[in-house]
């Protein structure tokens, strides 16, 4: 899957392979580094690239490491079909809790979102390149937990739908964020399977 490339640039098409290296190099020195540590120049040199070819591509470290952490995401986050609501929500639970671990994403998505404090542009970056672009997986699952019958349909409103789609993102990633960054506590198979089964009993009740 291509990285994320949020900000459209005149001039020569950029290199799908030149970002794939220069955002692995990122996350590889974060891993190494640190946050503090971590430089353009090094990662250019990590990359094999010219330093001038990051400054092309992204404005500061802060962008370049919430797309480093987006593509991880686009990667290996995603919500295979495991035959009910409840066990594709425990899947995307601990699949989402794994990726949280991973020391890359562990670094440097503290750091953004301590400095998106202070960076409205930042914040809405990390909406956009990291946030928004998962939602899509609880639309997959809502729609494949309506087909089975175990939901009821959604409203005609479409804007009630897009609502209700942001509240159940926000109470899984939140929870699991939560769970794993701030408490410092594991996610594990019992965690899961009880938060899916708190959103299974309330997805599945009368809608108002």
């Amino acid at each position: 899957m291509e990285p994320p490339t949020p900000h459209k640039r005149t001039g020569r098409p950029r290199s799908a392979e030149a970002d794939r290296a220069i955002l692995g190099a990122t996350r590889e020195a974060l891993v190494e580094l640190g946050w503090g540590k971590l430089t353009l120049s090094d990662v250019a040199a990590r990359a094999g690239v010219a330093k001038t070819t990051l400054y092309r591509r992204w404005a500061g470290k802060n962008e370049l490491v919430v797309d480093a952490i987006a593509a991880l995401f686009e990667e290996q986050l995603d919500l295979p079909d495991l035959g009910s609501l409840q066990a594709d929500i425990r899947g995307v639970v601990l699949r989402f809790a794994g990726l949280l671990d991973h020391p890359a994403i562990r670094t440097g998505l503290m750091a953004v979102v301590a400095e998106a404090t202070h960076d409205d542009a930042l914040r809405l970056r990390i909406r956009e390149a990291i946030v928004d672009r998962q939602k899509h997986l609880v639309l997959l699952g809502r729609a494949r937990a309506q087909s089975r019958g175990e939901i009821p349909p959604d409203d005609t409103d479409p804007a009630l739908t897009a609502r209700d789609a942001d509240l159940i993102f926000d109470v899984i990633a939140g929870s699991v964020v939560h769970r794993v960054m701030v408490s410092a506590t594991p996610v594990d198979d019992d965690w899961a399977d009880r938060l899916a089964l708190l959103l299974v009993l309330g997805l599945s009740g009368v809608r108002r």
